[in-house]
């Protein structure tokens, strides 16, 4: 029995060995398999970096672009002329007056005379409420001074009388003062007769509603057959007048003594008004008035300016882009705003000459669109870079492409020159091949 039990260990201790043998020899492979796909992909890699390595000893200068020549760039003249200064801002056109048209007495809307969205005139009449009622009232004033009219003349005639009776000592002297205290009342009465009368005509001439200036009508707020009266939120209808028309924007408060000042000389200082996209002139105008204050919170002050509006082409809240020329530059230098750069250098330009780039430095002082007056090391006649600066240097070459027509000649020559850089560093990669 001992020996089978021993035997029986011995055989487990023999299939545990095996075991482990198996595993160690599995580890050993997946680690040599492992070992040698990293080295043959070093290896890959080497060869690889060894060939990159070559193509870029073999690569001619000329900057990542791998251009050996000079960079292909557009140019612009530097000119000598007068140049405006011109401040660019955002307004909404704003009517100079606008006036909601409420009826003065309360009535049925009989009849309405204008044409929504037309003009009016100041004194036109617009609508009419029913006559009747205020008619009526007016009768029955003018029925009340009539009565108190003739009153009066009696009471004249009887004062007359008594004063002739007193005289003869035929009648007591009270009753004369009587009789001239009654026609005192009655006097006062008329007066008060008179005013109740001038009222009712005053109403009754409220029945025909009109224009309290001239402009342009908005839509009606009433339906005939409707009762109006005087408490109407909105009235009968609005009208704006929109000649002149007025516009509203900010410029920094840096400018706000330049205008002022030329507000005060009565020297007028233009205003254009254009569309959205920039591409179409709405109005021309002029700076009318200033805010009396500074907006702390943006650095502005409001401008207002005016436009005789003779077509009525501004409406009102209509959004305009506005252009406010300042000031006018006399023979200063003008460079293509496309030409400015900045940089650590500050504010310059790049001068290209016999095909050598020469940084410039200038000063900005005005931009107008696409022209930048300026003051600095350029002077008239100067090529400056438009396109391409971002690839030059000072001291570095350049090719300056004349487009044959157009924008598209331009960028045609643009492509030809990455061409032929594409082109040069063709040859250095096959030779490091």
């Amino acid at each position: 029995m001992n020996n089978k039990v021993s035997r029986r260990g011995r055989c487990r201790g023999v299939a545990k060995v095996w075991v482990l043998g198996v595993v160690a020899v599995v580890g050993v492979g997946l680690l040599a398999w492992w070992w040698q796909g990293r080295g043959t992909a070093g290896g890959a890699d080497g060869p690889a970096s060894a060939a990159s390595a070559a193509s870029g000893a073999a690569r001619p200068a000329g900057g990542r672009f791998g251009r050996s020549g000079p960079q292909p760039v557009s140019v612009g003249v530097v000119q000598r002329r007068d140049m405006n200064v011109v401040i660019d801002a955002i307004g909404s056109i704003a009517s100079a007056n606008t006036a909601v048209v409420r009826p003065k007495v309360s009535g049925e809307l009989k009849a309405l005379y204008f044409h929504e969205g037309q003009p009016v005139k100041a004194g036109q009449v617009l609508a009419l409420i029913d006559p009747r009622p205020y008619e009526i009232a007016r009768d029955q004033a003018q029925a009340a001074l009539a009565r108190d009219q003739a009153q009066l003349e009696n009471a004249r005639a009887d004062l007359a009388r008594y004063k002739d009776l007193v005289a003869k000592e035929a009648a007591p002297r009270q009753q004369l003062d009587t009789q001239t205290a009654l026609v005192r009342q009655l006097e006062a009465t008329l007066l008060s007769d008179q005013a109740t009368l001038d009222n009712a005509r005053l109403q009754l001439s409220y029945t025909r509603v009109t224009a309290p200036i001239a402009g342009q009508a908005g839509l009606k707020q009433a339906d005939l057959g409707n009762n109006v009266s005087p408490s109407d939120t909105n009235g009968l209808l609005t009208i704006a007048q929109t000649q002149p028309a007025a516009v509203v924007f900010a410029v920094p408060d840096a400018r706000l003594a330049r205008i002022r000042q030329q507000l005060l000389d009565k020297q007028p200082l233009a205003v254009q008004a254009w569309d959205r996209e920039r591409r179409q002139m709405l109005a021309e105008g002029s700076v009318a008035s200033t805010d009396n204050a500074i907006d702390a919170t943006t650095g502005t002050i409001k401008v207002k300016a005016l436009f005789p509006n003779k077509d009525g082409g501004l409406f009102p809240n209509q959004f305009v882009n506005v252009r406010l020329q300042l000031d006018r530059l006399k023979d200063t230098l003008v460079v293509p705003t496309a030409a400015v750069q900045r940089g650590a250098p500050g504010t310059f330009v790049y001068v290209v000459a016999d095909g050598q780039v020469a940084l410039r430095k200038v000063q900005v002082l005005a931009t107008d669109g696409d022209a930048t007056a300026v003051q600095g090391e350029v002077k008239p006649g100067d090529q400056v870079v438009i396109d391409g600066a971002d690839r030059l240097r000072d001291g570095g070459k350049a090719e300056v492409i004349k487009p044959a027509a157009g924008a598209a000649s331009g960028a045609g020559g643009r492509e030809r020159g990455r061409n032929r850089g594409a082109a040069a560093s063709a040859p250095a990669s096959s030779a490091a091949r």
